[in-house]
């Protein structure tokens, strides 16, 4: 079997990190007979900064005819914060209508959590993001005192939406920031969710502000009730946000597979990556289970580590795991997160960030030769 994978190496460390989870990747391929064509693109600040262009739409077309993308990073200080994260990354998510952002929550052994007494046993859940919707649909704008007009639009692979919006107004001037979800857009994630509990513990826990923000989580709440309905072997439960942040620290024992809306999922999983270790050991996926999805870690592209073969790749490592996983390879994906969990365990190899002095390319070589082990 020979998959191909586009690699967008990106900005900063990410071209390195990626090139150590290929290093990993190709390693298990090795092991388990089958293969990888690495397949390049060039998008990112330099390719902006000479040509003036983010992604083209020729690029994303050849993008969505591949299963899995192997994404390093993407930001740099040259260019004003927001550039390329919009016009690339959401452009990329909302084109191939990634709809499920998954980010295992694992403590390994041999790494340090902050919380006290917590151990791996504890720490080993999910957590799936609505990745399209919520305040994140890129509504907004400001307003002078007087009487204004604004026209919207949203356009998904599952709907379009035009808001018009009139404003009257005695503050000299106003920001605002409109929120949205779908029924169609909550239901697919929510499923998503109920069907991966139904392969670990069986237990499904909700994220929300609904009694304050009643209006668009009310409406989560409702539709995850209906969802509910057909896995009658599936608990679930409802948390607001403040509270699960709490819950998070006291007892992450308490959860398997928790799903939020846009918004509080993206605050949640750098929580839940903090009391896994940290960003450096964080990956994430972001999904389309019909099309075209990407691997990534969760953490930037530390501009200042650029070049240096220092920086720790073990999050993207992980993150070409659940890359492998997605394209039906699970064996080789669970040997690649067995080698990291016993190079952590070993702590003989590792970089600054863990306690080490170990270069980048050092543990990537590591991890490689500890995969044929397993």
């Amino acid at each position: 079997m020979n998959y191909k994978i586009p690699v967008i190496g990106g900005d900063g460390i990410g071209p390195e990190i990626v090139a150590e989870g290929q290093k990993v990747l190709e390693a298990a391929a090795d092991k388990y007979n089958f293969s990888l064509e690495w397949i390049d693109y060039s998008i990112g600040a330099e390719h902006y900064l000479k040509t003036g262009e983010l992604i083209s739409e020729e690029t994303l077309k050849e993008l969505s005819g591949y299963r899995a993308i192997y994404l390093g990073a993407i930001g740099d200080p040259r260019v004003r914060p927001g550039v390329l994260e919009k016009g690339v990354l959401l452009t990329m998510r909302f084109y191939l209508d990634q709809y499920i952002n998954l980010r295992p929550v694992r403590l390994l052994e041999g790494v340090w959590t902050p919380l006290k007494d917590k151990t791996p046993k504890d720490i080993d859940f999910v957590v799936v993001r609505e990745n399209t919707e919520d305040f994140y649909i890129g509504i907004g704008s400001r307003a002078q005192k007087g009487k204004s007009h604004a026209d919207f639009q949203v356009s998904r692979k599952l709907y379009n939406i035009k808001f018009g919006l009139d404003i009257d107004s005695d503050s000299e001037e106003i920001a605002y920031q409109i929120g949205e979800v779908s029924r169609e857009g909550c239901q697919r994630v929510i499923k998503y969710a109920f069907d991966l509990a139904r392969k670990r513990r069986q237990k499904v826990s909700s994220v929300d502000k609904a009694n304050v923000l009643s209006d668009i989580y009310g409406f989560w709440r409702e539709i995850l009730l209906d969802v509910a309905k057909g896995y009658p072997e599936v608990k679930y439960d409802f948390n607001f946000v403040d509270a699960i942040t709490m819950w998070f620290v006291k007892n992450p024992e308490w959860f398997d597979v928790v799903v939020a809306p846009n918004m509080f999922g993206d605050i949640i999983t750098d929580l839940g990556a903090m009391i896994q270790g940290g960003l450096g050991l964080a990956p994430g996926a972001n999904l389309n289970p019909e099309g075209t999805s990407m691997f990534e870690p969760i953490h930037g592209s530390a501009p200042k580590y650029k070049g240096r073969n220092v920086v720790n790749p073990l999050a993207t490592i992980w993150a070409g795991a659940l890359l492998l996983e997605h394209l039906g390879q699970p064996a080789a994906a669970a040997d690649i997160v067995s080698a990291i969990e016993r190079n952590l365990f070993e702590g003989r190899i590792k970089t600054y960030d863990l306690g080490g002095s170990s270069t980048t390319s050092e543990v990537g070589s590591e991890i490689a030769r500890l995969v044929g082990l397993m």
